[in-house]
């Protein structure tokens, strides 16, 4: 027997193992329990209710808005954001593998197709009734992105259908491969803290037009975006108790305060714009359940929280950002904005409240 298939028929039956001792475990769970990728374990079930997509990612994703409504989700290890909604308005700006799209609407995202690598669809029968997706990864076989077909509820239509279907047509890959390889993604090194230019660094940042110029700055010094924070402290910015997370969004809600949430990964950026309603905590998890909108965060995955204060020609944005125990950026939260629009007085004094460090 080919070693590859006999390790895919091993990853399949191990899966089955573990669907069988914990009905319900999530595909994603299952892969960090058998030290494999998401992506290496979706592969085992090709051919059986997955198809292996291929083809120009830029032109499936501008055929996005033919399936209605669906739920979009985006995850990095921390935190999950998902919102149900139709695709509308997708600009690609670019060409591939450095292509990028802006996704606005109900759905709104920011798509960086270098890093998508894997696409699937999948057809899964669950518990409750069929379940159909479309499936991003990126090298490492990280899941970048889901889409979920909807059912009709109440007065809000279903996905369609036969969209969806001619979706998987179109870019069904010629080979169904029940194996992927999967390469590991490093990071660009970037300067240590006490040889990164603190005077010039920070001069830039003071003069600073939109909030879009802090990339391009921390770029310009090769610092990473934490160390920069701890450089401009005291000055942009200053630290927060971890538990201002959950004071946040309550108030938030309490106040009807219109925010921005930003989560996601190295392929693809959701963002939440408007008031949140329902804030719950379960176990380690702090949940936003709205009826299309649904955050879920690990609180016990926060090390620091920060306010950012970034100065632009319609004054200063205040946002904070979240950072897990390796320095990576959970998620962010703003007052919601628009360009030419102050900051919400609300949004900075309920900022300027949360208990500090």
């Amino acid at each position: 027997m080919n070693t590859t298939i006999e390790a895919q028929s091993t990853l399949r039956q191990a899966w089955l193992g573990i669907q069988k001792a914990k009905p319900g475990i999530r595909i994603r769970d299952a892969a960090a329990a058998l030290g494999c990728s998401e992506a290496e374990l979706l592969a085992t079930t090709v051919n059986d209710y997955t198809t292996r997509l291929e083809g120009d990612w830029t032109k499936l994703v501008q055929r996005l808005p033919e399936l209605g409504r669906v739920m979009s989700l985006t995850r990095n290890d921390s935190c999950v954001l998902e919102h149900k909604g139709p695709f509308q308005k997708i600009d690609v700006m670019g060409s591939l593998p450095q292509a990028m799209a802006t996704v606005v609407g109900p759905i709104e995202t920011r798509i960086f197709f270098n890093a998508w690598k894997f696409g699937y669809a999948v057809r899964q029968q669950t518990p409750q009734g069929l379940q159909q997706s479309l499936q991003f990864f990126d090298a490492s076989g990280t899941a970048i992105t889901k889409i979920f077909l909807q059912q009709p509820t109440g007065n809000k239509t279903g996905s369609n259908q036969d969209a969806f279907d001619c979706i998987v047509k179109d870019f069904e890959a010629a080979d169904q491969f029940m194996s992927v390889e999967v390469t590991k993604i490093s990071q660009a090194p970037t300067k240590k803290i006490d040889e990164v230019n603190k005077t010039a660094l920070l001069e830039d940042w003071g003069a600073m037009k939109d909030t879009h110029d802090f990339f391009g700055m921390i770029r310009k010094y090769n610092v990473n975006r934490l160390d920069a924070l701890h450089l401009a402290k005291d000055q942009f910015t200053y630290q927060i108790d971890k538990g201002s997370l959950r004071i946040l969004l309550e108030m938030a809600s309490t106040e009807k305060l219109p925010i921005m949430i930003f989560a996601g990964n190295s392929g693809n950026l959701q963002i939440h714009q408007g008031k949140v309603q329902t804030i719950r905590v379960m176990d380690a998890w702090l949940n936003i359940l709205d009826p299309d909108f649904n955050m879920h965060l690990r609180e016990d995955h926060v090390h620091t929280a920060w306010v950012v204060k970034k100065p632009t020609t319609d004054g200063i944005v205040t946002g904070i950002e979240v950072f897990d125990s390796g320095g990576t950026m959970i998620v962010q939260f703003f007052g919601l904005r628009k360009p030419g629009i102050r900051e919400l007085e609300t949004w900075r004094k309920l900022v300027s409240d949360l208990p500090r460090i």
